[in-house]
């Protein structure tokens, strides 16, 4: 059981964001879609896509048109696109691809789309940054937090710790999926998640 609740830490730092700018890290509208509810009216939000985990340029277009078409349907948040660069995940996994889903590939895949987040958010102005990934059951939050806390410190530009699945997040974005319609993949994007499916 982690000893810090992220989910708290959030709700305490959000409570002083009204005139903040945060750019928010996004793996797909699914996972985006409770988290913009929840961050809505709290922080002025801007939806980073940068996803080079995918395990091809056509599942990236769809996953991202998605993000596209929810934030025009919902106006929570604001887009900014990256191009898919799947050279830089291969570069992070290398000598890690037989490790297990979860484990230390994933770790660095984790650390990549954060520091790409950090380093954008510092170039932007950003006030802080944070990522989307912590609403899923399957993702390691406390690894994801320690993440961005060290970037913080790399950058100097806040992180905004979150667990997103707390609260019934998760359940929340499953209902926002449906909702809208959201096309809600069965794995996590890299070939190796959908080996293991």
């Amino acid at each position: 059981m982690n000893a810090v609740n992220y989910d708290k830490l959030m709700l305490q730092t959000l409570a002083n964001c009204a005139d903040k700018r945060l750019l928010l890290h996004s793996c797909c509208a699914p996972c985006s879609s409770y988290c913009l509810t929840e961050l809505f009216g709290k922080i002025d939000t801007t939806v980073f896509y940068y996803n080079p985990n995918l395990d091809c340029e056509e599942e990236y277009e769809k996953r991202k048109r998605e993000q596209i078409r929810f934030l025009e349907e919902t106006g929570l948040a604001d887009f900014l696109d990256c191009d898919y660069a799947q050279d830089d995940y291969t570069a992070v996994i290398k000598g890690l691809e037989q490790e297990k889903e979860g484990g230390a590939r994933c770790t660095a895949c984790y650390a990549l789309r954060l520091e790409r987040t950090a380093r954008e958010a510092k170039k932007g102005g950003y006030d802080c940054f944070a990522t989307t990934l912590t609403v899923s059951p399957l993702k390691d939050a406390e690894r994801i937090n320690q993440i961005g806390f060290e970037l913080q410190e790399k950058y100097g530009v806040q992180y905004l710790p979150t667990d997103f699945k707390k609260r019934g997040g998760y359940l929340k974005s499953v209902e926002l999926s449906r909702e809208h319609g959201l096309y809600r993949q069965n794995y996590c994007g890299c070939r190796f998640s959908k080996r293991e499916e």
